[in-house]
């Protein structure tokens, strides 16, 4: 069992910034694929950023590409998504998720445990 909580979350003005973190205690964060998705009011959870266990490889959904990066500090069991130039329709529950298995999943059906989430809303 891996227990996620995200933190970071709130009211950010357009083209402001916000860093999410997903911390996981205990030893097997560091063999866990992790991956960020969002779900915005009545709409379905979309795929934001995903990450290897070890940090090597990156993907990115094409509406985050160029503002958002993922990345991880397995010596803090944490999961870190840093979000810039953030726009109004970036507003939506962010949730972390670990992926047991080896490729690096888009479809967060591949995915095996999940916090519980934390928003972010992006207003003026």
């Amino acid at each position: 069992q891996v227990h996620l909580v995200e933190s970071g979350g709130g009211l950010v003005q357009p083209g402001g910034s916000l860093r999410l973190s997903c911390a996981s205690p205990g030893p097997t964060f560091s063999t866990y694929n992790m991956g960020w998705f969002r779900q915005a009011p009545g709409k379905e959870r979309e795929f934001v950023a995903a990450i290897t266990w070890a940090g090597g490889r990156t993907r990115y959904s094409d509406s985050i590409l160029g503002r958002f990066t993922i990345s991880r500090d397995n010596a803090k069991n944490t999961l870190y998504l840093q979000m810039s130039s953030l726009k109004p329709e970036d507003t939506a529950v962010y949730f972390c998720a670990a992926d047991r298995s080896g490729p690096l999943h888009l479809n967060e059906y591949e995915y095996d445990y999940w916090g519980k989430g934390t928003q972010v809303t992006v207003s003026s």
